[in-house]
């Protein structure tokens, strides 16, 4: 298991997302944060949906770009922001349910983490898998400038 930089990681990962507006706009919700490990739901929207009422690729993305980042941000130390530097995701269903993404730090790094998604549709089919890069910015503020 990871130990967090910060002993106050689930207040500021919480603090972060809350100020996340695609987040808000999607109707994601933040909810379980661990060291290194996070999870994000999304209930289903019609409104989220492609042109055959799945679940858009890019929504799926979102939700599996953000529980890596917040699960990379429970380890940061204080004072510390991150950026995303690559992801691939492979779609492996589609979906027409509400989701989880459930983000795990794979390798932590001083400066580039290893992190991964997996998402699943709320009757438990795996829809999407995700792995990406991060790269921390030593004091660099995680809120607008």
């Amino acid at each position: 298991m990871n130990a967090p930089s910060d002993p106050r990681f689930a207040q500021r990962c919480r603090e972060s997302f809350a100020r996340q507006k695609a987040m808000t706009l999607i109707g994601a919700t933040l909810t379980v944060v661990e060291p290194g490990y996070v999870e994000i739901e999304l209930p289903f929207r019609d409104d989220l949906t492609q042109q055959k009422g799945y679940i858009h690729g890019g929504v799926l993305g979102m939700i599996a770009d953000t529980a890596c980042g917040y699960c990379a941000f429970s380890l940061m130390p204080a004072g510390c922001s991150l950026v995303t530097v690559e992801y691939k995701i492979n779609i492996l269903a589609p979906a027409r349910r509400s989701l989880v993404a459930k983000g795990q730090v794979v390798r932590p790094g001083r400066t580039l983490t290893i992190a991964r998604a997996e998402v699943y549709a709320d009757d438990g089919r795996h829809i999407a898998s995700m792995q990406q890069t991060l790269m921390m910015l030593e004091n660099t503020a995680d809120s607008p400038e």
